[in-house]
C-alpha cells in the first residue's frame, strides 16, 4: 500500500487527510520494511509537503503521544517551544537550545521538545544531556518540572513510541543526505502542547506554510523563521543577513516580513563565528554564553533569537525589548543560576 502512495506522489499527486491517516498507520508498523518507508518520505520530499498534509500528518501523529499531565496553574500560564527544524546543514552551536534557557531564566515557561542529534553533531537532547540537565523525564516528572522549575525537556523517542518503527527509515534518508516531512513534523509533535511557538525553519519558503500549519493546531502566538547566512539559510533568526518572518497573534492576523536586524546592536560577525561542535563542546560554548563570558557573536545570535522568543511568549511587547531582556537575565546572573538549577533538578 506503501508503495501504491509512492507512485502516486512521484506522479505529483498530493495526498488527502484519509490517505495520510492510512499513510500513519503503515510508516508506524513494524511489518513494513524501513526501505519502503524511506523510498515514500523520499518521494513526498521530492514532490514537496503541502500545508494540509504536513498538517494531517501533524494531527494523526499528535493524537498518538504520551500526553503530559499539566496541573491547572502551569496549563493557565503561556508555554514556549523554541527550536530549528534542522536540515540547514550549516554546523551552527546549539543556539535553540541556548535560547530555551535564557527564556526560562527570564521567567517563561519552557516545554523544550527535542531528540538526538540526526543531521548535526549535536541535537538538543545531546548537548542538554552533557549539560547535566535531564533529558529521560516521564511524563509526570515533565508536568512536575515545568510546575516547579518552569523548564522541562521533553525526549520525542519517549513520547512517542509510534516512532520506534520510523526511526529507521528517518536514519535511512538522513544517511542519504534526504530530509523528510518528520523534519517538520518534530516541532509540531510537542506532546505539552505548547501555546506559544518559535520555529527556524531551512527554507524561507516554508515560513508561511509552517506558521499556517501551527495556527491550524491551535497555537495562540506563533513564529516561524528562516535567516539568510550569504547564498545559505538558517534554521534561526540570522545575524548575518535578512530574516523571513511568518508571525500571528491572538490580538492580531497572520503576517509575513523579510527584514534585516538593522535595530539590534549587532557585532560584525560571520558563519565561522557561529560554528559549533559536538555535545562537549557546544556544551562549553552554552555555559560561557550564559554564564556571561562569551560576549562575541555566539551570544547575539542568542539575544536576536531570545529576544524574538521573549516577544512570541508575550514576555516582552517587541523583539527589542526581549533582546535588551535576555541581556539582563545574562549580565545578572539568572541564566547561569538556571542552568545550575536545572542541571541538579530530578
Amino acid at each position: 500500500m506503501l508503495a501504491q502512495w509512492t507512485q502516486k506522489l512521484e506522479a505529483g499527486e498530493s495526498l488527502t487527510g484519509e490517505q495520510v491517516t492510512a499513510v500513519v498507520a503503515a510508516l508506524t508498523a513494524e511489518s513494513v520494511e524501513p526501505e519502503i518507508k524511506a523510498g515514500f518520505l523520499t518521494a513526498l520530499a521530492n514532490k514537496g509537503e503541502t500545508p494540509d498534509e504536513i498538517a494531517a500528518f501533524a494531527g494523526e501523529l499528535r493524537e498518538k503521544a504520551l500526553p503530559v499531565p499539566l496541573d491547572e496553574a502551569t496549563r493557565g500560564r503561556e508555554i514556549l517551544d523554541v527550536c530549528g527544524t534542522g536540515g540547514d546543514k550549516l554546523g551552527t552551536f546549539n543556539i535553540s537550545t541556548t535560547v530555551a534557557i535564557v527564556a526560562a531564566a527570564a521567567g517563561v515557561t519552557v516545554a523544550k521538545h527535542g531528540n538526538r542529534a540526526i543531521t548535526s553533531k549535536s541535537g538538543s537532547a545531546d548537548v542538554l544531556a552533557t549539560l547535566g540537565i535531564p533529558i529521560d523525564l516521564t511524563p509526570e516528572q515533565a508536568a512536575a518540572s515545568l510546575r516547579d522549575h518552569g523548564f522541562a525537556f521533553l525526549f520525542a523517542p519517549g513520547y512517542h513510541p509510534a516512532f520506534k518503527h520510523i526511526m529507521p527509515a528517518r536514519k535511512l534518508c538522513a544517511d542519504r543526505g534526504q530530509r523528510t516531512v518528520f523534519n517538520f513534523l518534530g516541532p509540531l509533535l510537542n506532546p505539552a502542547r505548547p501555546t506559544a511557538q518559535l520555529i527556524g525553519v531551512p527554507a524561507a519558503g516554508l515560513c508561511e506554510p509552517i506558521a499556517r500549519v501551527l495556527q491550524s493546531l491551535g497555537i495562540r502566538r506563533g513564529m516561524v523563521v528562516n535567516g539568510r547566512v550569504g547564498d545559505a539559510t538558517m534554521d534561526e533568526l540570522s545575524t548575518l543577513g535578512k530574516n523571513t518572518v511568518a508571525e500571528f497573534y491572538q490580538s492580531r492576523g497572520f503576517s509575513t516580513t523579510t527584514d534585516a536586524p538593522d535595530m539590534f546592536p549587532l557585532q560584525p560577525a560571520t558563519l565561522g563565528d557561529l560554528k559549533g561542535g559536538d555535545s562537549v563542546e557546544n556544551a562549553g560554548i552554552i555555559r560561557a554564553i550564559l554564564g556571561g563570558t562569551e560576549r562575541g557573536p555566539k551570544r547575539d545570535a542568542v539575544l536576536l533569537n531570545a529576544g524574538h522568543a521573549l516577544f512570541v511568549a508575550g514576555k516582552t511587547n517587541s523583539a527589542l525589548e526581549g533582546w535588551e531582556l535576555a541581556a539582563e537575565v545574562i549580565d545578572g546572573g539568572k541564566a547561569r543560576t538556571k542552568l545550575g538549577e536545572l542541571a541538579v533538578s530530578d
